[in-house]
């Protein structure tokens, strides 16, 4: 069965359900991830959090959306670092979705939404991602969506409390 997915801008209303995803997914994602407060897991941590990712899209920096499939947000995507000005134009898109909802395309298509809006809306001509080396499904979501590796940040990132490298994806806007 196809399910829909889109995506939107976040908003504080989203803390509660985003709240409930992380505390389920805790330990799914605690080998992606870099370990967080014990407020981020909260309604309240993250309706902070929302706080300050719209007051960064307000500044121009930061595009920050959800993953809604069949209407309801099951995780998120956002669109970080974005450098507007005419000789970068380029952002990096990061992304998850709840584990309930996994292997049925929507992290795959919120990437592909995300960045239709980051070259149609954002005037952008550059997308970058990492992924830990070992995430073969968030690599196979970057393929999928025209990335290409290319290279390797070595010891880039505290996860699961070691230093990880981080594998590099591109890819050009508009081709």
């Amino acid at each position: 069965m196809q399910h829909s997915t889109r995506i939107r801008l976040i908003e504080p209303a989203d803390a509660a359900v985003i709240a409930a995803h992380r505390v389920r997914d805790a330990e799914a994602f605690r080998r992606w991830e870099a370990a967080q407060p014990e407020a981020f897991f909260t309604p309240e941590g993250q309706e902070e959090r929302i706080e300050g990712l719209l007051a960064g899209h307000k500044a121009g920096t930061v595009w920050p959306g959800v993953v809604l499939a069949d209407d309801q947000v099951v995780g998120q995507v956002t669109v970080g670092g974005i450098l507007p000005q005419p000789h970068l134009r380029r952002a990096s898109v990061g992304y998850w979705v709840a584990t309930t909802v996994q292997g049925r395309g929507h992290a795959g298509r919120a990437v592909g939404l995300v960045l239709r809006l980051m070259e149609e809306e954002l005037g952008l001509h550059r997308a970058e991602a990492a992924t830990d080396l070992e995430n073969l499904a968030s690599q196979h979501v970057l393929r999928r969506n025209g990335f290409s590796p290319y290279g390797v940040s070595h010891s880039s990132i505290v996860l699961d409390g070691s230093w990880r490298d981080a594998l590099l994806w591109e890819r050009i806007l508009g081709d």
